[in-house]
């Protein structure tokens, strides 16, 4: 009796050993590098917490056609899940358009990696126009852009998974004048234009 409860334990003990295995913890930051952006990524969170990328004059050669986003095989991020029948838009933080000078450069940034849960009056409004806007002055001087997410606390976490920024800080760096500028945008539906979004840049 007693051989066979020690059996029983050592099989329990293996069976959880097992588990742990098929199910790592998640990571508050996972850093990856690519071809188009650095991004500081948050498991838990299911959300980039920084992205790095260069805006520069590329010529436009691809369309995004219906090219969706993907999920990273190493990486949790969030998914289709958390933006089912909701307010969210999956929010480019390095830009599609910018990266249309080849079909490997704009599949990068349909990954989740790069991708936000942003309010979708954000994401198709002054955002955009931001980025827009970024694509005219990298005719005159490229552009070092760091996206911030700021995830104040009691912030939303939805029944999926995913957490809700509060707050989008753009930090554009202007390589020839070595100047900086600076957007900082609620997550919800904009009551003023992108330029009135500006702030100090604290660098």
């Amino acid at each position: 009796m007693k051989k066979y409860y020690i059996l029983l334990l050592l099989i329990f003990s293996l069976g959880c050993t097992a588990q742990e295995i098929e199910s790592p913890q998640l990571r508050s930051e996972v850093i990856i590098e690519n071809a188009v952006f650095k991004v500081w990524y948050n498991e838990i969170y299911e959300q980039p917490m920084k992205l790095v990328y260069t805006s520069t004059n590329r010529v436009k050669n691809v369309d995004r056609g219906s090219m969706n986003f993907y999920t990273e095989k190493e990486v949790h991020t969030s998914d289709n899940a958390d933006y089912y029948r909701n307010v969210w838009d999956k929010g480019h933080l390095a830009p599609a358009a910018t990266y249309s000078d080849s079909y490997e450069n704009l599949k990068q940034t349909f990954s989740y990696l790069n991708c936000a849960l942003q309010n979708q009056y954000l994401n198709r409004g002054e955002w955009r126009l931001l980025e827009e806007q970024e694509r005219d002055w990298d005719d005159e001087s490229n552009l070092t852009v760091t996206v911030e997410l700021v995830f104040d606390e009691g912030h939303e976490v939805l029944a999926s998974g995913g957490h809700i920024p509060t707050d989008m800080v753009k930090h554009i760096y202007f390589e020839t004048s070595k100047e900086w500028k600076c957007f900082e945008f609620e997550n919800i539906k904009p009551e003023k234009g992108w330029e009135e979004h500006e702030v100090v840049h604290a660098h």
